[in-house]
């Protein structure tokens, strides 16, 4: 894929015999997995219409076109349904971005060296977090909060951290990982707002599920 990719939704367990599937939304509601056109399963192999689709607590039942028993539906199981990040509108909120434009930027201290990228924009549920690749070493987690991540630079396709001074220390031989450091979120998927998440509490918007390239 040529383009970064939102993820909307995940295929659950078929629904009954006449094709309808069980669709976890990642959108802020059910009704934005339709906003965007044809979804692309995971591989980009195949594009699948909603011809209709009915909310279910906090799934969705949907029936895709040439999805028509449950054979076919069943096929569908586990799978993410995305779009391109192209199709999507530009955040409405101020100091929330899509996770899929975060996924990359080196990440840089505030003397402006280099000292990794994001690689991914996990929650755990207490809040969203960076998960930054240092350039040898394991993948470090930090808080996505202002006083962690003072500066976000899309266009310049960096973002600037002011980290605890023991983030990247290498752990000792048998000592336990520093645990991860929650508070709350700034990203957003628009989609779990998401695919997510928002800068009050994303994470695509968007967090739970991420993004992917």
């Amino acid at each position: 894929m040529t383009d970064k990719r939102i993820l909307l939704g995940r295929c659950g367990a078929a629904h009954g015999i006449r094709g309808e599937v069980r669709v976890k939304p990642f959108t802020d509601t059910a009704d934005g997995l339709v906003d965007y056109g044809p979804l692309q399963v995971e591989d980009g192999s195949r594009r699948l219409t909603i011809e209709r689709m009915r909310a279910a607590d906090t799934m969705a039942i949907v029936k895709f076109a040439g999805v028509d028993d449950r054979t076919a539906a069943e096929a569908l199981n586990g799978l993410g349904l995305y779009v391109e990040r192209s199709a999507m509108p530009a955040p409405g909120e101020e100091d929330t971005w899509y996770h899929a434009d975060l996924i990359g930027l080196a990440v840089e201290n505030r003397a402006g060296a280099v000292i990794g990228s994001v690689l991914a924009v996990p929650n755990f549920g207490a809040g969203d977090l960076l998960e930054i690749q240092p350039p040898t070493g394991t993948s470090v987690y930090l808080p996505f909060t202002a006083d962690f991540v003072p500066e976000v630079d899309i266009a310049g396709g960096r973002i600037v951290i002011d980290p605890p001074d023991d983030l990247f220390k290498p752990a000792e031989a048998g000592e336990a990982p520093p645990k991860k450091r929650t508070r709350s979120p700034r990203a957003r998927d628009r989609l779990q707002g998401g695919t997510g998440s928002s800068a009050g509490g994303t994470g695509s918007g968007s967090s739970g599920e991420g993004s992917e390239g």
